[in-house]
């Protein structure tokens, strides 16, 4: 099991570094109202990216330091396909994504 959280602490590190090197990462946090939202990746307040950034990233990180069990069904590449597909960054982030799908999916 300590292998899986490394493995996903790394995922979140190199995401990070990609939405930070593909100039995707905000200095600015989005209301707090946005951070409420109930849509899938809170998609009627914020770009998919930020939803990443603010939402799922801390909470991800949070899951992993204090060794919570971790979605074993996730699904964020087809979202990153979506929204990324044809960005001359698009097809690193998606793999990013699918790699990280298919680690929390196999177990």
């Amino acid at each position: 099991m300590f292998m899986l959280y490394l493995a996903s602490h790394n995922y979140l590190i190199k995401l990070e570094q990609l939405l930070k090197g593909f100039q995707l990462w905000s200095d600015t946090s989005p209301p707090v109202s946005a951070l409420t939202s109930t849509a899938p990746f809170s998609c009627d307040v914020m770009a998919f990216e930020q939803w990443l950034q603010f939402i799922f990233i801390p909470k991800m990180t949070e899951l992993v330091v204090q060794r919570q069990p971790l979605p074993t069904n996730m699904a964020l590449a087809p979202m990153a396909e979506h929204v990324w597909q044809g960005m001359h960054y698009g097809d690193v982030l998606i793999a990013q994504l699918q790699q990280f799908d298919t680690l929390l999916s196999q177990r």
